[in-house]
């Protein structure tokens, strides 16, 4: 099962971090093609991390040429041994969900990656499609639990009976996944639950123990590692934590001033690894 390989891969580095590769213009050096900055960046880190996030939005928006750069960078990505993440959080219904399942977790094709984020908020049959593919094709699911963003509890921390929404979602996507539990314990269809709500991850940690988390938020969102602390299990697993412009702009920090491109990503790369280290020992 992918959930097992992604958990072997942080094991071995031990380091639960996912780069997410959310270029912008502004953060790609003069000169330097966003295929160019994905490649480095990737080349900088696949040794130490064991995932990469793409969110799809930041190549859409440069049109075509864009979603060949999602494609090539998934290829590049898979090519270094990393597993990768679509951030795509699709939610639609019957043939429209179909396309998109097969689309970014299908057996093959140009944008097909090892996990995609969905979104459940339709209901279940927004997830089916992906629970099958799941299944077919060896491929995982996060589904949107509690996000990170401010807003979220306008409606995810809506009281449904006796508990808030995000835990009615929480409880169906541990439902979903139960039969597809791999060695470790945990299941391919798994969770995103946003560092910025240390409470709602303990809480959902604590009732989901086979659901692993895909925890957004960490670094210039707000969250801390005091707060992500509260997502793994007693034995340290059970999460990764995502960080983006945290990464992929360091060379724009003045902390890094000095080094190279490669160099600056590596070493906001490792300083994250240890943060993470430090909670977990």
């Amino acid at each position: 099962m992918i959930i097992d390989r992604l958990i072997d891969k942080i094991n071995q580095m031990n380091n639960p971090t996912v780069v997410g590769l959310d270029p912008q213009m502004e953060f790609v050096p003069k000169g330097m093609s966003v295929l160019e900055f994905n490649t480095k960046v990737i080349d900088a880190i696949y040794d130490i991390v064991p995932a990469i996030k793409l969110q799809i939005a930041f190549y859409e928006a440069l049109g075509l040429v864009g979603l060949e750069v999602y494609k090539q960078t998934i290829a590049y990505a898979k090519e270094k041994g990393m597993v990768v993440i679509a951030d795509i959080k699709r939610g639609d219904i019957a043939s429209t969900a179909q396309a998109y399942a097969n689309a970014h977790i299908g057996e093959r094709g140009d944008f097909c990656a090892d996990f995609a984020t969905i979104n459940p908020y339709m209901g279940s049959d927004t997830v089916k499609s992906w629970l099958d593919n799941c299944k077919i094709y060896g491929k995982g699911v996060f589904v949107l639990v509690k996000t990170s963003n401010a807003g979220s509890g306008d409606f995810q921390d809506l009281i449904v009976g006796d508990k808030p929404l995000y835990e009615v979602v929480a409880q169906r996507t541990a439902e979903w996944g139960a039969d597809m539990v791999g060695n470790h314990g945990y299941s391919t269809v798994a969770a995103v639950v946003g560092a910025t709500h240390p409470q709602q991850l303990a809480d959902l940690r604590a009732k989901l123990p086979h659901t692993f988390f895909l925890v957004p938020g960490y670094g210039v969102q707000g969250g801390t590692s005091a707060d992500i602390r509260y997502a793994f299990d007693k034995k340290g697993g059970g999460a990764i934590i995502n960080s983006s412009r945290g990464i992929i702009t360091a060379h724009q920090n003045p902390e890094y001033e000095g080094l190279g491109f490669e160099e600056a990503i590596r070493d906001a790369t490792l300083t994250m690894r240890n943060d993470l280290r430090s909670v977990l020992s």
